[in-house]
């Protein structure tokens, strides 16, 4: 990844309305969003919404696809996972140790005991 493409990342992130609209994609993952259920989750209008979403488009960081009369908005994971990457790539610098807690609070939450466990609480 490319310092400009990570800048482009981050800057579409950094705003409030675009972030959850983005976290929100994530856990809507695999089968995406219609942007108007989208607009609905996040109490925004639909035309605000559109506008949040062409920048995240823009970034890489969202797809959409037309279904019916519907466009679903999907997160592109790869790019995230790119973005976090280039970030924490260097971070070591050979000092593990500043890596290590960041990668342990990763773990506890990713590991698929824990989402089973998320899962069951939902019902």
């Amino acid at each position: 990844m490319e310092n400009e493409q990570a800048v482009l990342a981050l800057a579409a992130l950094a705003q409030g309305t675009r972030m959850e609209a983005f976290r929100t994609l994530m856990k809507h993952e695999p089968e995406g969003l219609a942007a108007g259920d989208l607009a609905r989750l996040l109490e925004v209008p639909q035309n605000t919404l559109s506008a949040h979403l062409s920048i995240l488009a823009r970034a890489g960081l969202v797809v959409s696809e037309r279904r019916s009369r519907s466009i679903v908005y999907r997160a592109e994971i790869t790019a995230l996972q790119a973005v976090i990457v280039f970030m924490l790539q260097d971070c070591c610098g050979g000092r593990p140790e500043f890596c290590a807690p960041v990668i342990e609070q990763l773990s506890a939450c990713c590991t698929p005991i824990n989402r089973k466990a998320k899962e069951r609480s939902r019902l």
